[in-house]
């Protein structure tokens, strides 16, 4: 993965580009305790190989994809969590 100077090297906040390398890190990880290769994850998830590839070395990817790979590493469920924290702006908001 290409380094870019990331704020996030000197200030404790997340950012587009520390988000990525985590996420892409975590990816390869769970493809590699699940023993599957990325020719093997190209064939159980319908993307190409080269996507595959693209995504472990650069972070670039489409979400249809990103999703197909995350079906095929039972991780799938975990993008139902995305954006599912509502804001709370006022109290009346709260449900107790």
């Amino acid at each position: 993965m290409k380094n870019n100077f990331d704020i996030s090297e000197f200030v404790n906040t997340p950012t587009i580009q520390s988000i990525l390398v985590s996420l892409t890190e975590r990816v390869k990880l769970r493809r590699k305790e699940l023993k599957i290769s990325q020719k093997l994850l190209a064939q159980q998830s319908g993307v190409a190989y080269a996507s595959i590839r693209r995504f472990e070395n650069t972070g670039e990817i489409s979400l249809v994809s990103l999703l197909k790979i995350a079906k095929s590493l039972n991780c799938l469920e975990d993008f139902n969590a995305l954006f599912g924290n509502r804001i709370i702006t006022n109290i009346k908001d709260l449900d107790l």
